[in-house]
């Protein structure tokens, strides 16, 4: 059975089918596998098996010769021989109508061999590719032909069309002929295919995959098995494009609840470029909502970024230049600010700016790290700690426990990360800090480059210009015509204190948008909105574990919710009595 040369075998009508299967049946060389197609449905076909071991395909005319273009797998022709057209000639003698013969090179040259030779007036017209073949019959049936013989194509045209066709059909000794010179050929080369399927089996035992594809989106070599690679193939497809451009990419996709790690480079073979794919699949489901670890490509993160409050923000704040910057260089960052000042879209800058943009972005959300994500993170071989050259994003660094927090940097530190990644931690910082203690080791021992959010109330004066902004956004989302708001009510958003910054900033701006049905934001609905904003502000300020004991006086409890608020406040006396609904006066008589 290896000493047989494995045949691909398109036909372009089931007749041919049938002859080819008896041939190869009596014959103990070859083994041969057929389908039915003409023209593009025949390289389709192709295109779909070239690459499962076959030796050598073999079809006819017009399908030959575009096949011969889309493969490097050798592709015999089945010659018309010139008793397969005097065969059909004959069958038109007794025709009395005007006819022609219609077809590609491959029949047309032995038609006018043979017409030259036995002295035959017929009409002869070559066609070169399946857009031609309706357009010349209506020029020949407005001539007064009302036959033609032809190849398959042509003749399913030719009916459709009206007229009258006469198939012309190899025989026996064409195909016969066929398949004697494909067992020749690959006889010839036996050495080159039998290398050829070593070292593919060698490439197959590394435990990876691999694909090809050309400059034009077509697959020239591929490792993969039948079963379960057409949702592959279209994905890696689409990543093409990025490889040949960025010379060499790097990305990871779920698929089936499996991650799929794939590494791509450019190669140039014989002056054409050719975009090569490595992968393999883990065996451990990597959901994030499970794990807390997510991976993402450059167009995601870009996406997620345009589409988000902070792309509006960062264009009026003084921190683009030096986010930019920093993005350029390998440093470690440490990206701090209190919640909702836009830092994991801060870390989608610096990733998307930097030199390994075309490798995955990998975020970790110390937030949502469970006992097992933390587990794979820190001992599994498939963890994200222990590849080179991406972006690994530790988020809300500050969720972790002091213990983890230690471990996890012994673990940085030992496995020399930062030396083989680029690192980006964020975490949170309470009011009136710029850098928080739970990170303070990881920026001394790294070395990391510091760069700090202000939160929203140090920014008051720009809220008229971010608000113009979002709203532009927002008209866009809602279909409104909103225009501004009334001054009253622009003052009301100036003087508020804004404790989750921007992330409160845009879910209120997007709520009074939907609730307006005027030209502009009236005061009365951005003062209601606020006061339920002070109570949801109060309300979580007492589910973090600040509970009250009020087995105590008035005065005692009124204190402490006093201190709740200055601390949220960062110790502004004027936010905090806004916050608290009195004066400043009245806070100052508390205080005192």
């Amino acid at each position: 059975m290896s000493n047989k040369i494995h045949v691909l075998g398109i036909a372009p009508y089931e007749g041919m089918r049938n002859i080819m299967e008896k041939i190869a049946a009596d014959r103990d060389d070859l083994v041969l596998d057929v389908y039915v197609g003409d023209l593009n449905k025949g390289v389709e076909i192709a295109q779909k098996n070239f690459h499962s071991n076959y030796d050598v395909i073999i079809s006819r005319g017009g399908t030959a010769e575009m096949i011969g273009q889309i493969t490097t797998i050798p592709v015999i022709e089945i010659s018309l021989s010139v008793y397969d057209i005097l065969r059909a000639m004959k069958l038109a003698e007794n025709y009395s109508d005007r006819y022609a013969i219609v077809g590609f090179p491959g029949i047309t040259g032995s038609a006018h061999l043979l017409c030259d030779l036995l002295q035959y007036k017929t009409d002869i017209f070559t066609i070169h590719s399946e857009e031609e073949v309706q357009s010349k019959l209506i020029e020949l049936k407005n001539h007064g032909y009302r036959m033609i013989l032809c190849d398959m194509i042509t003749n399913t045209t030719a009916k459709k069309l009206g007229l009258n066709a006469i198939l012309i059909t190899s025989g026996y000794e064409g195909i016969q002929s066929a398949f004697d010179q494909a067992v020749k050929l690959c006889k010839s080369y036996a050495h080159i295919r039998n290398d050829n399927r070593f070292f593919k089996e060698i490439i197959k035992g590394q435990g990876q995959e691999t694909v090809v594809y050309d400059s034009e989106g077509t697959l020239f070599f591929s490792t993969l098995e039948q079963d379960n690679r057409e949702d592959i193939l279209d994905m890696i497809k689409n990543e093409v494009e990025e490889t040949l451009l960025s010379n060499s990419h790097k990305f990871f996709k779920n698929i089936e609840d499996n991650l799929y790690s794939f590494i791509s480079k450019c190669m140039v073979y014989e002056s054409q470029k050719y975009a090569v794919f490595y992968f393999s699949a883990s065996h451990v489901p990597m959901a994030s909502s499970k794990y807390g670890i997510t991976y993402s490509n450059r167009q995601e993160v870009e996406e997620h970024f345009f589409n988000s409050f902070y792309s509006v923000t960062s264009n009026s704040s003084h921190l683009q230049s030096t986010t930019e910057h920093i993005a350029h260089t390998n440093y470690p960052v440490m990206i701090t600010g209190e919640s909702g000042t836009g830092k994991e879209q801060v870390a989608g800058v610096l990733y998307a700016k930097s030199s390994l943009c075309h490798n995955p972005l990998i975020t970790i959300n110390c937030s949502l790290m469970t006992e097992k994500g933390w587990s794979f993170l820190t001992n599994h071989y498939n963890s994200p700690l222990n590849d080179n050259n991406n972006t690994i994003y530790f988020r809300n660094l500050d969720a972790l426990s002091s213990e983890r927090r230690k471990y996890l940097l012994s673990v940085l530190v030992d496995i020399n990360l930062c030396k083989r990644n680029r690192i980006i931690f964020s975490c949170v910082c309470k009011p009136g800090e710029t850098t928080s203690a739970e990170c303070i080791d990881y920026v001394n021992t790294l070395s990391c480059m510091t760069i700090y959010l202000p939160p929203l109330r140090e920014r008051l004066d720009e809220i008229p210009t971010l608000s113009s902004l979002y709203l532009s956004t927002l008209n866009i989302n809602l279909a409104k015509q909103i225009i501004g708001f009334e001054p009253e009510a622009l003052k009301l958003l100036e003087e508020y204190t804004w404790p989750y910054n921007y992330t409160q900033f845009k879910r209120i701006l997007s709520e009074l948008s939907i609730i307006t049905t005027t030209p502009y934001i009236t005061y009365e609905h951005v003062e209601s909105l606020l006061k339920k904003e002070n109570g949801l502000v109060l309300a979580k300020n007492t589910t973090l574990g600040l509970s009250f004991n009020l087995n105590r006086s008035l005065e005692e409890i009124n204190q402490e919710i006093i201190q709740l608020v200055l601390k949220q406040t960062g110790g502004n006396q004027s936010a905090a009595a806004k916050l608290l609904g009195i004066s400043r006066t009245t806070l100052w008589r508390y205080l005192k």
